[in-house]
């Protein structure tokens, strides 16, 4: 488990974080997700011991990382794939990390095959591709097998086969009871990766829910009702506008509800004894989510492209 409890960093007159306090449960893929300058690296590294907090607390199994004798057996992260050193084949990289926590050298051979790094070992890690060296970061992480595990945007570089691998890593890992705590800019990823979702901006937190209730939760998340008595529709939806649910027709016999789920407006038809043919939610993406929810906290904002014959007259 993951424990923030008023975690605050400043760097001068500017607040990176602020105030802000979290349990990353394990069991589950938390995804930690904001806009760039959010302040989700820094909170990364603030677990790690790798920058001190300005104020607050980041516990991991309730200590702090610098209190951990053998670190990399209680948590294991991937910040940065490329912080090694790039003469260092992978094979020995993981070994000196291995030695340094006292990890049996046969670790290193497991995770190496883990990872699909096994006839590589011996590369120059400063001769990998990128997806290669995120996948010797993974190795690196999983290294002391320990039960919690950060990873900050580990798909980064790697091919389809290597994001789906990622994924269903990540699924098993936290099927094993252990705690995984994923940051990541795809949002088509975590919504297939993630149980729960950390939403942080400008360094405060947004949003900390499970990913269904945030999307049931979204402005795009929608109830499609359709049935062959359109008067029928039409009173079924007076009746759900009392608890401000909003309707719109799509064809006489075809709604779109807003503001409400598929249950209340289930069990609200069969007490008017309106047979209807389809009962269905129509579920808002994860990126639509994401995008209503930060709306106020992007810091980077591109101006619209010039049009076309502005350009051209260029």
């Amino acid at each position: 488990m993951i424990t923030l409890s008023g975690l605050t960093k400043r760097y001068g007159g500017t607040t990176a974080v602020a105030d802000l306090s979290l349990r990353i449960e394990p069991g589950l893929v938390t995804g930690f997700l904001g806009p760039n300058g959010a302040g989700k690296s820094t909170t990364m590294r603030m677990i790690m011991g790798l920058d001190e907090p300005t104020a607050g607390t980041a516990l991991v199994s309730g200590r702090r990382y610098v209190e951990f004798r053998h670190p990399l057996r209680e948590v294991g992260a991937l910040l940065e794939a490329k912080s090694l050193h790039p003469s260092r084949g992978a094979r020995n990289h993981l070994l000196a990390m291995a030695r340094s926590n006292g990890i049996p050298r046969r670790r290193v051979d497991e995770v190496l095959g883990l990872v699909g790094l096994t006839d590589v070992a011996a590369k120059r890690a400063g001769a990998y591709s990128l997806g290669m060296g995120q996948r010797l970061g993974i190795a690196g992480a999983l290294l002391g097998d320990p039960p919690v595990l950060m990873f900050d945007e580990p798909v980064n570089g790697l091919d389809p086969d290597g994001v789906r691998w990622v994924r269903e890593l990540m699924r098993s890992l936290a099927a094993e009871g252990r705690t995984i705590f994923v940051s990541s800019h795809l949002m088509s990823e975590m919504e297939m990766t993630a149980d729960r979702l950390v939403v942080i901006g400008r360094g405060r937190l947004i949003a900390d829910a499970p990913i269904t209730e945030i999307l049931a939760g979204s402005s795009r998340h929608r109830v499609k009702v359709r049935g062959p008595h359109p008067q029928g529709l039409r009173d079924l939806a007076d009746r759900l506008a009392r608890d401000g649910v909003t309707a719109e027709t799509i064809s006489p016999g075809e709604l779109l509800l807003s503001g409400t789920t598929v249950e209340p407006v289930g069990e609200l038809a069969h007490r008017l004894g309106l047979l209807l043919h389809e009962l269905s939610p129509q579920e808002a993406t994860l990126e639509q989510a994401y995008m209503e929810l930060t709306a106020e906290s992007v810091e980077f904002t591109a101006s619209a492209p010039a049009p076309a014959s502005r350009m051209e007259a260029r």
